[in-house]
């Protein structure tokens, strides 16, 4: 299937810049801050998924190589997640969707994405034994949407990893980049095996995206991004999956 030509607005550049700085300031590629960027501005979802995908490979890569060398990074801890998601999201990312469906289901993934942003969370904990099967339980599935979708999962995995005591929150900011780095390439290559092109222009899009890494990740090793930074995305968004999915019957 060859994608059209793709006209990418300095507005929209600049928004997949800001979604990048907030997102890896906790440690996440940004998949669905890129979402809801683009579903605002109108983009195709055969174009939405391949470049929210791949812009989370470079970024989020960029993150967890700033976050490893700052000691956060539990590869214990990741592993089973990682074995049981990648697979997951090969296979999510094979599957081929109808644009109406595609909307609906990334449109309730934004949703969904937008809560635990919008809530505070606190780092004072006291941390428990991760329980393996759960671990890989939550990776596969958490895997599969990501690969379905183009949204790289951390921003599910890493309020479910503070809210079982797993971790604290710049070790969640770590295991979310690792989660989402593996992941988009596994549902990167799934798509590739059934789609095989990436929208045009891409280049462009990943050095804006990690234009805005470099000062995110930044953020994310001295300090956790502002609780107020957190609610705005979180609202931003809200106000993309209503959009997505109001369109999904329009």
């Amino acid at each position: 299937m060859m994608l059209a030509s793709v006209d990418y607005s300095l507005l929209l550049l600049f928004l997949i810049a800001v979604m990048a700085v907030l997102y890896s300031s906790v440690g996440h590629g940004g998949a669905s801050g890129y979402l809801a960027a683009m579903a605002l501005y109108g983009l195709a979802p055969d174009v939405m998924r391949p470049a929210a995908l791949t812009m989370n490979v470079f970024v989020a890569g960029f993150v967890l190589l700033r976050l490893s060398q700052a000691g956060y990074f539990n590869g214990r801890l990741f592993l089973p997640i990682a074995v049981a998601s990648m697979p997951m999201a090969y296979l999510g990312g094979s599957l081929v969707l109808d644009d109406t469906l595609y909307k609906a289901i990334a449109g309730a993934g934004l949703l969904l994405a937008a809560l635990p942003l919008m809530f505070r969370v606190t780092d004072q904990v006291q941390l428990v034994n991760v329980k393996t099967p759960l671990a890989m339980l939550f990776g596969a599935l958490l895997g599969f949407f990501a690969g379905l979708t183009g949204i790289g999962g951390g921003v599910y995995l890493s309020p479910l990893l503070l809210f079982l005591h797993w971790t604290h929150m710049r070790g969640s900011a770590a295991m979310a980049a690792a989660f989402v780095l593996v992941n988009s390439i596994a549902g990167l290559l799934g798509y590739i095996s059934t789609e095989g092109d990436w929208p045009p222009g891409i280049p462009l899009l990943v050095l804006v995206a990690l234009s805005g890494a470099v000062m995110g990740s930044w953020l994310g090793v001295k300090r956790l991004a502002p609780a107020i930074l957190r609610r705005l995305l979180g609202l931003v968004l809200l106000v993309a999956g209503l959009k997505m999915v109001v369109a999904t019957f329009s």
